[in-house]
């Protein structure tokens, strides 16, 4: 890491010093993140808005249209009305990658989007998941650094494992999704046959007021959700058919061949949260299903192409904010924050009444709001255009049930959660890596780690990812060593983000009011061949 003597604070684009890299400003460790965390805020909306028009992670990918039916009952865990047995409602699911590119490859190694659209008789349910049921990061603020670590660099505009090996090496926490995402699951078969996961944790709310905590899991009926490439299939599919995936969806539901999940639950009582040995709003963590069994719900089909990809997909908006009565966010941080960025990048890519797009619309209720004017508006607003009012315009009925809410105390503080007995970063990838995988999948896991580690990492960080790799279980981090020095010849010469010529601002670039006299890059070039990358 960077001698904290030389290196530069991090500031606000306004120049203010900012007080952590990682933490968003929360009531107590564990209460919910606050709107008066203006660097969070700055951080969200300024990402939101870097790239136009297409979206910034999840810009690749592309999905279909089906129903979902509800097949058991679990009417005693949420009193929204979709969910009640019996009940039938349209759908709309997004499939996605995560770093690429709108027209990058499908078969990249990387995470899947599995977004789901419900049109319920009470609004729209938007369910925003991934193919693996937790992710890299529990904290927001530490999101757009993530994003952009897995995507390109500045100078050379590549993709490069260094930065991508220094972040996750830098957060430990992520260990556990690196460990799916170099297993099977980083290049999925196909969509059809790969699972969906909330990966949140989402509150139920009953009839009675009652409270409930959930995660909700989207079983493939096609297998047991581990169908995959090998990373020599997926390379060579990259250039054979960049779109394959989305190639193959379509082509089955055109065919009749109609690809459908299982929805299941796991339900924790309210209760349990406060004292469970593992905290269960923590993003980068599952919940046991020994402490917490699957139950069936429902079973979520596809029937229908779309007729006009550009308006019903690339238009196709999903916002975790969207909730119905009985269904309602947690304390999860990354879940608080992403129920205000989703939105905001909606407004960005495709403007304030971007609700009002057909595919993004209400089909299964009525729409009474305030709302007007503004880019993009198709539906005439009406008077009167405020509230309270005293000609007759829409109010608000609270109802039981109808607000998810916690009780929440304590300091404003910039921290992790707080840990608890169980938690720790290293646990369950070992768990995955030597008790779910098999001697097949963990020989694979391997050779894909020590693959990616070997293609340009820098040696002081190839030796941060083996230390990486034996906290989660000696003997694999010991395998994939071995794996990578083998496949490079000893050590890495590979000069890493080292090599980009913007680092030289920690070796000299002008002070930012150097740089608004027009002196900016004049003393930033240094050889590449000068930078030690080992400093």
């Amino acid at each position: 890491m960077a001698d904290k003597k030389s290196t530069p604070r991090t500031t606000t684009d306004a120049g203010i010093p900012v007080q952590s890299d990682e933490h968003s400003l929360s009531i107590g460790n564990d209460g919910p993140i606050v709107l008066n965390d203006h660097y969070l805020i700055e951080q969200m909306a300024n990402f939101n808005r870097e790239r136009i028009p297409e979206r910034q992670p999840h810009a690749k990918g592309s999905g279909a249209f089906g129903h979902f039916e509800v097949t058991a009952d679990v009417s005693k865990y949420p009193k929204a009305r979709f969910l009640q047995p019996g009940a039938k409602v349209e759908t709309a699911i997004r499939f996605s990658t995560v770093a690429g590119e709108r027209g990058s490859p499908d078969t990249w190694r990387d995470p899947r989007g599995f977004s789901v659209k419900f049109y319920t008789e009470d609004g729209n349910f938007d369910l925003v998941g991934n193919n693996t049921p937790i992710f890299f990061i529990r904290d927001p603020l530490k999101f757009q650094h993530f994003i952009r670590s897995q995507k390109r660099r500045a100078d050379n505009g590549l993709r490069d494992h260094d930065m991508q090996w220094d972040f996750w090496t830098l957060s430990p926490e992520s260990t556990h999704q690196v460990t799916y995402l170099m297993g099977d699951r980083g290049v999925p078969k196909n969509w059809r046959e790969m699972n969906g996961y909330s990966s949140h944790t989402y509150m139920l709310i009953n009839e009675a007021g009652e409270k409930f905590w959930v995660k909700w899991h989207f079983h493939t009926d096609l297998g047991d959700g581990n169908a995959h490439l090998t990373q020599d299939e997926a390379d060579r599919m990259a250039g054979q058919d960049g779109d394959y995936h989305r190639r193959d969806l379509f082509d089955h539901i055109a065919k009749g061949e109609f690809p459908s999940w299982t929805l299941k639950f796991q339900i924790m009582p309210f209760e349990d949260a406060e004292t469970y040995r593992i905290n269960p709003f923590d993003l980068t963590k599952t919940w046991p299903h020994e402490d917490y069994p699957l139950m069936e719900v429902g079973k979520l089909t596809l029937d229908t192409n779309p007729v006009d990809w550009d308006t019903q997909i690339e238009q196709l908006a999903f916002e975790p904010n969207n909730m119905v009565p009985g269904i309602g966010l947690s304390p999860d941080k990354m879940l608080l924050a992403r129920g205000f960025s989703y939105s905001d990048a909606h407004r960005a890519r495709l403007g304030v009444n971007y609700k009002q797009i057909p595919v993004n619309q209400a089909k299964a209720s009525e729409v009474h709001s305030y709302s007007r004017a503004g880019h993009g508006r198709t539906v005439n607003a009406v008077d009167p255009v405020y509230a309270p009012n005293s000609y007759g315009g829409p109010g608000a009925q609270p109802e039981v049930g109808g607000e998810a809410t916690w009780m929440a105390d304590g300091d404003m503080v910039r921290a992790a959660y707080t840990l608890r007995k169980d938690d720790d970063d290293w646990s369950q990838p070992g768990v995955l890596v030597r008790e779910v995988m098999d001697d097949a999948q963990r020989d694979r896991f391997v050779d894909n780690v020590a693959g990616h580690l070997a293609n340009g990492v820098s040696e002081p960080i190839l030796v941060r990812a083996f230390a990486y790799w034996r906290n989660v279980d000696k003997n694999i981090g010991d395998r994939i060593e071995k794996a990578t020095r083998d496949l490079l010849g000893g050590k890495s010469v590979a000069p890493g983000m080292a090599s980009a010529k913007s680092i030289a601002g920690y070796q000299g670039i002008p002070a930012t009011s150097s740089i608004a006299k027009g002196e900016g890059q004049k003393n930033a070039i240094i050889d590449e061949r000068e930078v030690d990358p080992a400093k």
